[in-house]
């Protein structure tokens, strides 16, 4: 089960990365065609009008697809921006709970966004929603991006869930935590190597 979460978790942070190089290929594309158009207005006097259809439309959807779909790898790896000022402050007894008390409020949330994206993607696809662009894309495409996106955090809010009910540090924490702490040692013994050679 853990092999089968972890590909998932990961699956779905490739699809992200995906999604971001279609845009990265899409502007690039975009600004050569616009180039062609200059380079024709001055060489002819007229522009050819180069164009990729509904450009914006495309690099939206994906922009939303890459979002979602990386938010249970972003989860997992402890990318996500964690404020542990009060949690930070409690005693070490405390931590526990309050830890798993955030994960179901972010469960809680999550399970509530992906019910009602379920709802609005059905209903988009039985009343065939358009986009309103040159090439009209069906909106239930792009809403499925985002609702299979929420569907994974849900599960990886609920992955996290079990770990800590088992008594285990969640992984954000091993991760995304871990480095920080890491990096503040670093810059402690750094600055005490300063402070030394100053002496």
């Amino acid at each position: 089960m853990r092999r089968f979460l972890n590909l998932l978790y990961k699956a779905s942070g490739w699809f992200g990365a995906c999604c971001i190089a279609a845009i990265c290929l899409l502007v690039v594309c975009q600004v050569m065609l616009n180039l062609l158009d200059r380079i024709s207005a001055l060489l002819t006097g007229s522009a050819i009008g180069l164009t990729i259809p509904s450009y914006a439309d495309f690099t939206g959807f994906l922009l939303a697809a890459a979002s979602f779909m990386a938010l249970a790898y972003s989860l997992r790896d402890g990318a996500h921006i964690r404020v542990s000022l009060i949690i930070g402050r409690l005693p070490e007894r405390f931590h526990r709970p309050v830890e798993m008390w955030c994960i179901l409020f972010g469960l809680s949330i999550s399970l509530y966004f992906s019910w009602y994206t379920a709802k609005l993607t059905h209903e988009s696809f039985t009343y065939n929603d358009l986009s309103a662009g040159m090439i009209a894309v069906p909106i239930w495409i792009p809403q499925t991006a985002l609702l299979l996106g929420l569907i994974v955090l849900s599960i990886a809010l609920m992955d996290e869930l079990a770990t800590v009910l088992r008594g285990n540090v969640p992984s954000y924490m091993e991760k995304g935590e871990g480095l920080l702490a890491k990096e503040n040692q670093q810059d402690q013994s750094a600055a005490e190597t300063c402070g030394g050679d100053d002496v």
